[in-house]
């Protein structure tokens, strides 16, 4: 299940981000599909934490090419399709190496991994994917205000998911300890 909800959050991510306008917070600018992006690190997360490191690549693997098929698929010029890819692997792989390394309880870890994770993948797609650098539909002067705004989404959301982690993780603990 939690792999239904790793792969499931990207496509639905990329589909919500091509079918709606961004969403405008004063001067932050911030794709619908950013809401599950932050939810996929979670995911990813989990997913790891079950499978472990090296089968959690694979599933990395997977996401990374659905995402792209996905992405193409939606009328994403190749540009962007490549600057999602890239975000992606690097954003996911610092996710998956800081997850492992931390030596906190799971939510802690959730939390830090995924703010690393949430912060490589904004700077690096929107300088990439949408900057005049790439395809040209942002101006200089608002790229930095896409990737806060991102960052700022994809914090909350890893904000959320750790604070659920914390109270379910000692709940499911104390029910297999009495059960």
């Amino acid at each position: 299940m939690r792999i239904l909800f790793y792969l499931l959050s990207i496509v639905i991510a990329n589909v919500v981000t091509a079918a709606f306008a961004p969403l405008h917070f004063g001067m932050f600018i911030v794709p619908m599909g950013t809401l599950l992006i932050g939810a996929t690190f979670i995911f990813r997360d989990l997913v790891q934490n079950k499978y472990g490191r090296k089968k959690t690549y694979l599933f990395i693997i997977t996401a990374l090419i659905l995402s792209a098929v996905v992405s193409f698929l939606l009328g994403d010029t190749l540009l962007i399709v490549v600057a999602s890819a890239l975000s992606f692997v690097v954003a996911e792989t610092a996710d998956t190496e800081i997850y492992t390394r931390l030596k906190l309880p799971m939510a802690w870890r959730v939390f830090y991994s995924g703010i690393v994770g949430g912060f490589l993948d904004s700077a690096i797609f929107v300088v990439i994917g949408l900057s005049p650098l790439g395809a040209n539909i942002l101006p200089w002067e608002a790229v930095p205000a896409a990737i806060i705004g991102q960052i700022i989404v994809k914090t909350i959301i890893q904000m959320v998911g750790a604070i659920i982690l914390n109270k379910v993780g000692p709940m499911k603990e104390k029910h297999l300890i009495s059960g």
